[in-house]
Protein backbone atom coordinates (compact mmCIF):
# COMPACT_ATOMS: atom_id res chain seq x y z
CA UNK A 1 0.00 0.00 0.00
CA UNK A 2 1.16 3.99 -0.44
CA UNK A 3 0.13 6.49 1.61
CA UNK A 4 -0.68 9.94 0.55
CA UNK A 5 -1.53 12.59 2.80
CA UNK A 6 -3.47 16.00 1.61
CA UNK A 7 -4.22 18.92 3.75
CA UNK A 8 -7.48 20.17 2.37
CA UNK A 9 -7.44 24.29 1.00
CA UNK A 10 -10.25 26.24 1.18
CA UNK A 11 -10.60 26.09 -2.68
CA UNK A 12 -10.98 22.82 -2.33
CA UNK A 13 -14.61 22.91 -0.75
CA UNK A 14 -18.15 23.93 -2.10
CA UNK A 15 -20.49 26.36 -0.91
CA UNK A 16 -22.15 23.47 1.45
CA UNK A 17 -18.57 23.46 2.78
CA UNK A 18 -17.57 19.55 1.97
CA UNK A 19 -14.67 18.71 -0.09
CA UNK A 20 -15.97 19.47 -3.63
CA UNK A 21 -16.63 16.11 -5.73
CA UNK A 22 -14.33 17.27 -8.32
CA UNK A 23 -11.00 17.40 -5.99
CA UNK A 24 -11.30 13.73 -5.03
CA UNK A 25 -9.94 12.58 -8.86
CA UNK A 26 -7.36 14.70 -8.83
CA UNK A 27 -6.31 13.68 -5.16
CA UNK A 28 -5.89 9.92 -6.24
CA UNK A 29 -4.24 10.93 -9.46
CA UNK A 30 -1.57 13.15 -7.65
CA UNK A 31 -1.34 9.76 -5.10
CA UNK A 32 -0.87 7.71 -7.66
CA UNK A 33 2.20 9.00 -8.51
CA UNK A 34 4.29 6.32 -6.50
CA UNK A 35 2.72 3.91 -8.81
CA UNK A 36 3.63 5.82 -11.76
CA UNK A 37 7.27 5.94 -10.42
CA UNK A 38 7.28 2.15 -10.76
CA UNK A 39 7.15 2.90 -14.41
CA UNK A 40 8.34 6.10 -15.04
CA UNK A 41 11.30 6.83 -12.01
CA UNK A 42 11.53 10.61 -12.48
CA UNK A 43 7.85 10.96 -13.93
CA UNK A 44 9.29 12.82 -17.09
CA UNK A 45 6.53 13.01 -19.47
CA UNK A 46 9.06 11.98 -22.50
CA UNK A 47 9.46 8.70 -21.36
CA UNK A 48 5.68 8.03 -20.11
CA UNK A 49 4.74 4.61 -20.66
CA UNK A 50 0.85 4.00 -19.23
CA UNK A 51 -2.33 6.09 -20.26
CA UNK A 52 -5.62 6.17 -17.80
CA UNK A 53 -8.47 4.09 -19.11
CA UNK A 54 -10.91 4.35 -16.83
CA UNK A 55 -11.92 6.09 -14.00
CA UNK A 56 -14.91 5.51 -11.60
CA UNK A 57 -15.12 6.70 -7.49
CA UNK A 58 -17.76 6.98 -5.18
CA UNK A 59 -18.54 9.31 -3.07
CA UNK A 60 -19.63 7.42 0.46
CA UNK A 61 -19.36 9.87 2.80
CA UNK A 62 -18.30 13.18 3.56
CA UNK A 63 -14.98 15.00 3.49
CA UNK A 64 -14.43 18.42 4.71
CA UNK A 65 -11.68 21.26 5.33
CA UNK A 66 -9.49 21.56 7.94
CA UNK A 67 -8.48 18.10 8.77
CA UNK A 68 -5.98 16.32 6.81
CA UNK A 69 -6.99 13.47 4.48
CA UNK A 70 -5.29 10.28 3.70
CA UNK A 71 -5.54 8.24 0.54
CA UNK A 72 -4.45 5.07 0.61
CA UNK A 73 -3.25 3.59 -2.72
CA UNK A 74 -3.24 -0.52 -3.61
CA UNK A 75 -3.01 -2.37 -6.80
CA UNK A 76 -6.13 -4.61 -7.24
CA UNK A 77 -5.92 -6.14 -10.64
CA UNK A 78 -3.00 -7.22 -12.55
CA UNK A 79 -2.83 -8.31 -16.07
CA UNK A 80 -0.67 -8.46 -19.40
CA UNK A 81 -0.48 -5.10 -20.08
CA UNK A 82 -3.23 -3.45 -17.99
CA UNK A 83 -3.65 -3.32 -14.36
CA UNK A 84 -6.27 -1.83 -11.86
CA UNK A 85 -5.69 0.71 -8.93
CA UNK A 86 -7.96 1.11 -5.94
CA UNK A 87 -7.71 4.36 -3.96
CA UNK A 88 -9.53 5.26 -0.46
CA UNK A 89 -9.86 8.49 0.93
CA UNK A 90 -9.83 8.65 4.64
CA UNK A 91 -10.35 11.54 6.70
CA UNK A 92 -10.50 11.16 10.74
CA UNK A 93 -11.04 7.29 10.61
CA UNK A 94 -13.80 7.56 8.07
CA UNK A 95 -13.75 6.58 5.01
CA UNK A 96 -14.95 9.43 2.50
CA UNK A 97 -14.43 8.02 -0.91
CA UNK A 98 -13.53 5.32 -2.84
CA UNK A 99 -12.39 5.07 -6.32
CA UNK A 100 -10.49 2.57 -8.85
CA UNK A 101 -8.46 3.66 -12.20
CA UNK A 102 -7.42 1.56 -15.10
CA UNK A 103 -4.04 2.12 -16.38
CA UNK A 104 -2.51 0.56 -19.63
CA UNK A 105 0.95 0.53 -20.64
CA UNK A 106 1.04 1.85 -23.23
CA UNK A 107 3.48 2.32 -26.36
CA UNK A 108 3.05 6.08 -28.13
CA UNK A 109 5.14 5.84 -31.15
CA UNK A 110 3.25 2.61 -32.06
CA UNK A 111 -0.06 3.58 -30.95
CA UNK A 112 -0.48 0.23 -28.68
CA UNK A 113 -0.26 -1.22 -25.48
CA UNK A 114 2.88 -3.13 -24.30
CA UNK A 115 3.27 -6.04 -21.91
CA UNK A 116 4.02 -5.02 -18.63
CA UNK A 117 7.86 -6.18 -17.72
CA UNK A 118 8.67 -8.61 -14.94
CA UNK A 119 10.02 -5.55 -12.66
CA UNK A 120 6.93 -3.67 -13.09
CA UNK A 121 5.09 -6.89 -12.49
CA UNK A 122 6.95 -6.75 -9.66
CA UNK A 123 6.63 -3.90 -8.10
CA UNK A 124 2.84 -3.90 -8.60
CA UNK A 125 2.34 -6.97 -6.78
CA UNK A 126 4.33 -5.68 -3.67
CA UNK A 127 1.55 -3.24 -3.29
CA UNK A 128 -1.22 -6.04 -4.55
CA UNK A 129 -4.52 -5.99 -1.92
CA UNK A 130 -6.85 -8.53 -4.16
Amino acid sequence: MFSFTITPAFYDTDALGHINNTRVPQWFEVARNDVFKLFTPDLNPKTWELILARIEVDFVGELFLNSPVEIKTYISRIGNSSFSVYQEAWQDGKLGSKGEAALVRYNFSEGKSMPLTPEQRAGLEAHFKG
